[in-house]
């Protein structure tokens, strides 16, 4: 299941009220939201607050029929709580009410663009490994995600010893690579 289907599953549980759902949306973006508010002169609290009132507005928009999510989650969920960040320092006074001074303590573009830049890479490296097969496909999730040391991927595998099993998930990733790059091409 890619990313864009899970996002809309979480959408449709928190529209549901699914505790689940809100507590996958909570962990997966608190962290982002709180380093915006600490890294522009807020407090952890500060995110709290903040992170719940786009918890609201994200609800309220998911319990309408017609709302489309047309970026990432992470996006949708940053760009609140900066302009919600941005309103409330203006209400507390800490900067000048200046737009273009705001715009400089909190330089969302750039970061939303290195956000989507690196969901597209693991986008794309989602795709090729799809496309891998196996056993590479298990051998590199074995090694990589599951943090297997090779003695343990040989007896799972069925290698007669780490050495083989080495040689195996490097051929694997060659192959990865190939095809990571060759999808990479054809988005330019």
């Amino acid at each position: 299941m890619n990313t864009l289907e899970q996002e809309k599953i979480l959408l449709k549980g928190l529209a549901t009220e699914d505790r689940t759902s809100i507590e996958r949306i909570y962990r997966d973006h608190f962290n982002m939201v709180k380093s915006l508010i600490v890294n522009n002169n807020g407090t952890a609290d500060d995110a709290a607050d903040i992170f719940q009132e786009a918890m609201i507005v994200l609800f309220e928009k998911a319990k309408l029929e017609h709302f489309e999510l047309n970026c990432q989650l992470k996006t949708f969920i940053y760009s609140i709580c900066r302009r919600l960040w941005l309103k409330k320092l203006q209400h507390l006074n800490r900067f000048s009410t200046q737009s273009e001074s705001l715009e400089e303590t909190v330089p969302v573009e750039e970061e939303i663009e290195s956000h989507e830049k690196k969901q597209n890479d693991f986008n794309l490296m989602e795709m090729a490994m799809s496309k891998i097969g196996e056993p590479c496909k298990s051998l590199l999730e074995a090694y990589y995600i599951q943090k297997k040391h090779m003695q343990e991927i040989a007896a799972d595998f069925g290698y007669t010893n780490a050495d083989n099993a080495k040689t195996q998930k490097y051929k694997c990733l060659v192959r990865l690579k190939k095809l990571f790059f060759a999808q990479y091409k054809n988005i330019d």
